[in-house]
Formats: structure tokens, sequence, C-alpha cells
């Protein structure tokens, strides 16, 4: 059986939180406990750019920038994003695994590009061994990867700047989350 996340909103629009209820109950997830979920103005600067999004996963909760309430499509693809970490954590080896495979089968083909910068600087920063050790890069990378793909297939983006990588490994990825729904669902 498919149920929408619970999401419990600590100080939202009410239009933002009606939009962000509307857009999980497309997704091919199952219920955990709720994740609470809180605007911030602003947060700080991590490494590689602006941030706009970040989840506590052991406390269930993700913090959201309140400039995202003036573009709802970023707002959807950023939820769908941050969403998509608590699936990644309760995923299981094996299927992160399989993840992982799909990832290291577009290397050997030379898959160029990203579904999210989040993504995107990662790839670009690993070394020749980080996949074959499954190094932390890899494996953040990975993380990242997920949930920038799962972000392209479910918040209903047509088009976004960051979505780089070429077309014809978007089949693959696509494949691969409706695989994973089909087969159990993906917890979060």
């Amino acid at each position: 059986m498919i149920r929408s996340i619970a999401l419990i909103f600590e100080n939202a629009q009410p239009l933002l939180a009606a939009r962000a209820r509307r857009l999980v109950t497309n997704l091919p997830s199952t219920v955990g406990s709720p994740i609470r979920v809180r605007f911030v103005p602003d947060l700080t600067r991590h490494g590689h750019g602006p941030i706009h999004a970040g989840s506590l996963l052991r406390k269930r909760r993700i913090l959201l920038e309140t400039s995202l309430a003036s573009d709802p499509a970023e707002f959807d693809r950023i939820l769908v994003h941050e969403l998509f970490h608590f699936a990644w954590l309760r995923l299981g080896n094996q299927r992160r695994r399989s993840y992982e495979q799909l990832l290291a089968n577009e290397f050997v083909a030379h898959a160029r590009g990203e579904l999210g910068w989040s993504a995107e600087w990662r790839k670009d920063a690993l070394g020749p061994s980080d996949r074959r050790l499954r190094t932390r890069r890899w494996r953040e990378y990975a993380c990242e990867s997920f949930c920038d793909s799962a972000a392209w297939l479910f918040a209903g983006i047509g088009r976004h700047p960051e979505f780089t990588l070429k077309a014809r490994f978007r089949p693959g990825r696509r494949r691969w989350f409706r695989e994973l729904a089909a087969t159990g669902g993906i917890s979060l």
C-alpha cells in the first residue's frame, strides 16, 4: 500500500504547506514517522556555494530557506530532494549498492553531468579510485545523485539548468526508481 508521508510544518505559510502536502501525495513512499519542516531566513554557506535546505535525519527535520517561498518550482525540487535523504537512510545496503552500480555503469560509459548541483560538484571531485574503493566521497556522491534524481523525477519540473546529465542516461535512472517503487516502495 502506498501512503504519503506526513509533514508537520512548524512555521510555514498555509499555501506552502498545502503545496507540499499535494506534492508528497505523488511520491511512491511508505510512511515512517512524520517529518517536521521549518523555514529559516538564511542557511549559512557551506563549501561549494549557498545551500537552500538541509535535513537533520536523526531528528526527522528539514530546514528550508524562506526564499524558496517565492519560487514554487524550486521549492518543489528542493523539498523532494530533502525528503529523499530520508529514503536513502532507509534504503538498505543492497538497494544503495544497486544504485551505486547504476552510477558505476554510467562512469564506464563516460556519462557527463548530473541532475542537480549537489551531485554534480561531488561527481566532478571524485578521484580515479573513489568508485572502486567506495570512499566516503563516492558514497556522498551516490547519496546526492539519488536525491537529485528523485527530485528530477518526482518534483514535476521538466527543465532546469541543473539537469545536465545527458539525455541518454536518464531512462536508466527512471527505470531504477520505477523498479524500486515496484519492489516494496520507498520508505521515508
